[in-house]
């Protein structure tokens, strides 16, 4: 058994409009861990003002790794990590689903589990509450999924994705459970048919690869957003100038508070540039689809 692994996660956005809980994307944008086999435990995130070290016992890392050890009757050994992230915490780009993914995929490691990747999808979901982030990040590319009463996934996967991502994230946190408060228990039955039918095609056209209609579905959702937007630093004054500015569209990344545009890769550039000279209080990151998953060096 190797004693040093790199594992690499990709991030992602959820729903992308109107695919509420089921629909995701995973991201260039990575979660990587170096980790090596030694005596004790060392979990050490590296970011810009160098490393810093975290309470085990409360670091989701180690948490899920431990639950996945035991829940395979596995011990789980002792090893040093040094995380780098390029996904802001409690910013709707999967940073957490990122985590739950490379602890399993920690666990799996160390105690030589074997896990197939449905095994994978099915863990990281069923942690995760519910299948959209999860599943881009364990296989990167689009993914349109559902997870039944026992926890079992199936999931549609689709790679290819040719087209620009734009994400929009502002200097706020904003909680899944905050955002989450604000949606109504229940919907008139027309109005989730309709809203159903959004969903339906938003999915249909990211799969055909239309992604003009996907833009315009991304802004048809009824699901979520109509109930959340007033949480979102300028949320219609980003979509309003993305739209005038040749973006196919834009919605929020999974529950806030940052937002996402789809827009085609040879106004790039210069999209950007004018999106950040409007919006300078956001940090604004040109990405793309990602073709992997999570990978194990």
């Amino acid at each position: 058994m190797s004693k040093k692994w790199q594992i690499t996660v990709p991030g992602s956005t959820a729903n992308l409009g109107p695919g509420f809980d089921s629909i995701g994307l995973g991201l260039s944008l990575y979660l990587k861990l170096d980790v090596s086999l030694q005596d004790s435990w060392e979990i050490i995130h590296l970011d810009d003002n160098g490393p810093s070290e975290f309470e085990l016992e409360q670091h989701l890392l180690y948490i899920i790794a431990k639950k996945i050890a035991d829940q395979y009757n596995k011990q789980l050994p002792a090893c040093r990590v040094e995380m780098a992230s390029e996904l802001p915490l409690a910013r709707g780009l999967g940073s957490s689903a990122a985590v739950i993914v490379a602890g399993i995929e920690l666990a799996n490691q160390l105690c030589d589990l074997k896990l197939t990747i449905q095994d994978k999808l099915n863990l990281s979901s069923q942690i995760e509450g519910h299948p959209d982030n999860a599943t881009a990040s364990v296989l990167g590319g689009l993914t349109i999924s559902s997870m039944d009463e026992n926890g079992i996934v199936d999931t549609f996967h689709v790679n290819d994705i040719n087209a620009s991502f734009v994400v929009y994230v502002p200097d706020v946190e904003l909680k899944t459970s905050e955002s989450r408060s604000v949606l109504p228990k229940q919907l008139d039955r027309a109005y989730a048919v309709h809203a159903s039918a959004n969903a339906n095609m938003l999915a249909a056209s990211l799969m055909s690869r239309d992604f003009k209609r996907a833009g315009h579905y991304m802004e048809a959702d009824l699901f979520h957003e109509p109930f959340r937007s007033t949480l979102i630093p300028q949320y219609a004054e980003i979509r309003e100038a993305a739209k005038a500015h040749g973006a196919y569209g834009t919605a929020l990344s999974g529950a806030g508070p940052t937002l996402i545009s789809i827009i085609p890769t040879t106004i790039a550039d210069n999209f950007v540039t004018t999106m950040q000279s409007k919006f300078p209080e956001h940090q604004i990151i040109l990405t793309k689809a990602d073709e992997h998953g999570v990978q194990v060096k």
